[in-house]
């Protein structure tokens, strides 16, 4: 009999089993009963407890009495009664279960209340089967054998690592407890095979991966992927080969997408600019330009140049421009160069603002052509290489060279014609100068601007002494720029030559730093020293100027010095250096000048000229001066 109705329980829940329910008189004896027939069935409790849960839950007009109580979760006054003085009713337990009556009322509370749960409060509302039922704070311990239970494991939230998600495991059932927001939820989804319905797969050959994704999120992030699965023409496909795009771009992709994450590093952000512009998610697009203008050197400046002119980045392109301009000889012996493409070789090739030697533009592009040459699997002879360059030779302006330098260099590499090299030696020589196919006309280069940071300058018969000790100021700039070199007072008392170094630093580290003369004519003008190489000045950093002069002992100084000055489009501000051994400071001392290159404005000119400075002079009363770029006073 009770094997039958064990499989009726599992196998039947509708009005055979209610009318068999009804037709018991006593109902603790019945619910005894149940926990009998619930302990014979061989599958997990879990199944078991649902069974019971359906048959309780029945309507009342169904089950003919007693089932609406349990139906609301609630008992009849009289059963309360029944279970505060059990030891006084007469109810038959079968022998060898004493606690058989304890068990039943466990069973009624799991019933009701569900599966045991620790929760924050004292008892929270949760839904099961659609039915609403109270959760205890605690569970009580089960006497009941339950051969069938599940085991909960622990679960914790995802936690950050430098910078990365670390991997979610949704093994657990419950997953979702644990994770109190949708961005928490939507992170445990990524890369994840759990419910999803599309897959990449990503990468050539040599680097292919599979990465499982679910196309809700994609197409909330982005309309291109919104297209594909949902748009007119989409297509019901469960694998989708993504050939052109790098995996390890494609994973930055739907990190973002799913986690509103965006993790970037040097060897990625160039193909993950790509697959953000091929899919059109223009914030993560945003973050790889930023990344490559915080990241933008003269070793990489062409290369960017070539990938911005691709991806149509012109804020990108500019910055790129303004490196190249400032810093034009280390940015074309770069590795990378060889790699542009050949609009981008032209496009360098033709800059008139290029600040450097043409000798040295023909030689990278002779390093460019021998690269393509390369490419190309052919010689890299004299021939092919002027064959790869075309008329892209021609935008060099030989005829700006010195005479020494062709002669010595370019006359003798075999690239030009001989009536090209005839022409050019005779465009040199000769009072009749023949017609050529390359420009004679110097390029105009970036022009110098300068930054005066003192209102005036005077000397004393006792100052401004040097023996060795060293003269030092702090400066920032709210806007990239490119210091070329200082200008320095001269001597007082005479024409006299200097003996001086340079320095440049940055919280420490040397950036530059030269060693040379300058010639002082005795006059209080300033005499401009330069580095070898312009240095790229970033916006919001301190930098320190320093300078060591060795020559007459006594020299002009600046005084009424300003603590911010505006040049142009670009604002200096200026503190004092503990570096700064020999009196130096902001109100007065040497380095008057920063000789820099500025930016350019959207149209690639270098801004206004006009200067406005505001001023702190020995009373710290504001005042406002107006000058000019070229170094007068």
């Amino acid at each position: 009999m009770s094997s039958v109705l064990a499989e009726t329980l599992s196998g039947h829940l509708g009005r055979q089993l209610l009318h068999w329910a009804g037709s018991q008189t006593d109902l603790w004896y019945l619910l005894y009963r149940c926990v009998t027939l619930v302990q014979k069935i061989h599958e997990p409790l879990e199944r078991g407890v649902a069974v019971l849960d359906n048959f309780l839950t029945l309507e009342e007009e169904e089950a003919g009495g007693l089932g609406g109580y349990y139906a609301v979760g609630v008992l009849p006054n009289n059963i309360h009664l029944c279970h505060q003085n059990q030891q006084q009713e007469n109810v038959q337990r079968p022998e060898g279960h004493p606690n058989a009556l304890h068990n039943l009322f466990f069973l009624e509370e799991t019933l009701n209340n569900g599966l045991p749960l620790s929760p924050p409060h004292n008892s929270v509302l949760m839904q099961r089967e659609n039915m609403q039922v109270m959760q205890p704070c605690s569970a009580p311990s089960s006497p009941l054998a339950s051969p069938g239970a599940l085991n909960v494991t622990s679960f914790s939230l995802p936690s950050t690592t430098g910078g990365a998600f670390t991997v979610i495991d949704t093994g657990d059932p419950n997953w979702q407890a644990t994770k109190p927001t949708v961005r928490e939820r939507n992170a445990a989804m990524f890369n994840n095979e759990l419910m999803a319905d599309i897959k990449f797969i990503v990468g050539t050959d040599d680097h292919i991966q599979t990465v499982p994704a679910h196309k809700y999120v994609l197409a909330t992030g982005s309309s291109v992927f919104y297209a594909m699965f949902y748009g007119g023409l989409a297509e019901n496909k469960s694998e989708i080969r993504v050939p052109d795009v790098e995996p390890s771009a494609f994973l930055t992709l739907l990190k973002y997408l799913y986690c509103d994450e965006i993790h970037l590093e040097a060897d990625n952000v160039l193909a993950t600019l790509y697959v953000a512009k091929k899919y059109i998610v223009p914030h993560l697009a945003r973050a790889c330009v930023n990344y490559l203008e915080t990241s933008l050197t003269a070793k990489n400046a062409c290369l960017l140049l070539s990938q911005s002119r691709l991806f149509e980045e012109p804020d990108l392109m500019q910055r790129c421009w303004e490196v190249i301009d400032a810093q034009a000889e280390m940015a074309i012996k770069s590795e990378g160069f060889v790699d542009i493409d050949l609009k981008t070789f032209e496009s360098i090739l033709s800059r008139e603002t290029l600040n450097c030697k043409e000798i040295n533009l023909f030689e990278a592009a002779l390093n460019w052509a021998q690269s393509a040459c390369c490419k190309m699997d052919i010689d890299p002879t004299p021939q092919n290489r002027r064959n790869v360059l075309g008329q892209a030779l021609t935008m060099i302006r030989i005829p700006t060279m010195t005479l020494e330098e062709f002669a010595n260099g370019v006359a003798q590499l075999g690239i030009l014609t001989p009536q090209e090299t005839i022409d050019i030696f005779l465009h040199f020589t000769a009072k009749n100068k023949p017609n050529l196919s390359f420009s004679s006309k110097p390029r105009t280069g970036l022009k110098t601007q300068v930054c005066h940071r003192f209102q005036s300058c005077a000397y004393r018969s006792n100052q401004w002494r040097y023996r060795g000790r060293c003269d030092s100021i702090q400066f920032s700039v709210d806007k990239r720029i490119f210091i070329i070199g200082f200008g320095l007072y001269g001597s007082s008392t005479g024409a006299a030559d200097y003996n001086v170094k340079i320095e440049l630093k940055r919280l420490g580290r040397i950036l530059a730093e030269n060693s040379t003369k300058f010639f002082s004519d005795g006059s209080s003008n300033t005499f401009h020293v330069f580095f070898e190489n312009p240095i790229q000045i970033e916006p919001d950093s301190y930098y320190t100027a320093s300078v060591i002069l060795d020559g007459s002992e006594l020299s002009f100084f600046g005084q009424e010095g300003m603590t911010e000055v505006c040049m142009g489009n670009v604002t200096f501000q200026f503190q004092c250096s503990s570096e700064s051994t020999n009196g130096t400071g902001v109100q007065g001392g040497q380095i008057p000048e920063l000789i820099f290159y500025g930016p350019m404005n959207s149209q690639g000119q270098i801004g206004a000229a006009a200067v406005s400075t505001t001023s702190l002079s020995n009373n710290n009363t504001p005042s406002t001066i107006i000058g000019n770029n070229n170094g007068e006073d």
